[in-house]
């Protein structure tokens, strides 16, 4: 895949069970939901922010554990426990004005394919389902959860020519 088509991005979508987490649910004795981040991702998503693009959360399920991860890295655009992802992406597109083919969403499984089918660079994380990965425009090494928003992050930062410079003026 060129990478023509991540240089022209405004916007990076992500889901998170699955892509920013490997999936899994984790209860503790009280029922509170545990989600595990990886930091890694976490610094690929400030980078995107720090090149000035857009960074938001499409996802079917609501959580504090979400909440508080999107506060500590300035994720603005949260849309949790959405049942229509592309409903969601119509709303988040007219509300920041960024057309849908400078949008990427990074998903993982079945309930990602109605907004994958309507941005401009569908992504698929390494261990997606393989109805997403047949739709994706790309598909990451890492596995959900464990860096492939990483991944992703750095590929459209190195086509937008934005790489070295951002490694230049945030870690001299």
């Amino acid at each position: 895949m060129s990478d023509a088509l991540f240089k022209q991005l405004s916007m990076v979508l992500l889901d998170v069970d699955g892509v920013l987490t490997t999936g899994q649910v984790i209860y503790d004795d009280a029922g509170r939901e545990i989600k595990v981040f990886d930091v890694h991702d976490g610094l690929g998503i400030r980078l995107l922010m720090a090149a000035g693009i857009r960074v938001g959360i499409v996802t079917g399920r609501s959580s504090m554990a979400l909440k508080h991860r999107c506060d500590n890295l300035g994720i603005k655009l949260l849309k949790d426990g959405v049942r229509d992802k592309a409903a969601a992406l119509a709303s988040i597109l007219k509300e920041t004005g960024i057309a849908a083919e400078n949008t990427a969403f990074v998903g993982d499984d079945l309930p990602d394919l109605p907004i994958m089918r309507r941005v401009g660079a569908p992504i698929a994380v390494g261990d997606a389902h393989d109805a997403v990965k047949q739709i994706a425009v790309w598909t990451t090494r890492a596995k959900g959860g464990c860096g492939a928003v990483r991944e992703v992050s750095e590929r459209i930062l190195k086509a937008r020519g934005d790489w070295e410079p951002l490694l230049k003026k945030l870690f001299p």
